[in-house]
């Protein structure tokens, strides 16, 4: 007998559900943000963000608190595996930070890393 492997969950901070509320308040009804790993960036992958109108896929993992709704495909789930995904708002600006433990690098911007 074979167990599947699942992947560590990934944990949307408060901060981060307020922001994507608050952005998705003001889009069309049924949109959500998809999270997304692409090849690229200085570090050799990096986050993509993306306010889409789509139904999650079979596939999919979806991470909702209150209004906020993201989705994650299985593709990117596998990099993102046990990730949190954070809003930050400090004196550099604001953005969106995942802290990604499967990254052994990352690019001071925040949005590419190497595994």
């Amino acid at each position: 007998m074979s167990a599947i492997a699942l992947a560590p969950e990934v944990v949307l901070t408060d901060r981060a559900a307020k922001r994507v509320s608050r952005i998705l308040s003001k889009e069309p009804d049924g949109t959500v943000l998809r999270i997304s790993v692409a090849g690229g960036g200085c570090s050799g992958f990096q986050y993509e963000y993306n306010l889409v109108q789509e139904k999650p896929a079979a596939d999919d993992v979806v991470l909702q608190k209150g209004d906020a709704v993201v989705l994650i495909d299985s593709m990117s789930l596998e990099f993102m595996g046990g990730a949190e995904i954070d809003f930050v708002d400090d004196l550099i600006g604001q953005s969106f930070q995942i802290r990604n433990p499967n990254a052994v690098a990352s690019c001071g911007c925040g949005t590419s890393f190497a595994v």
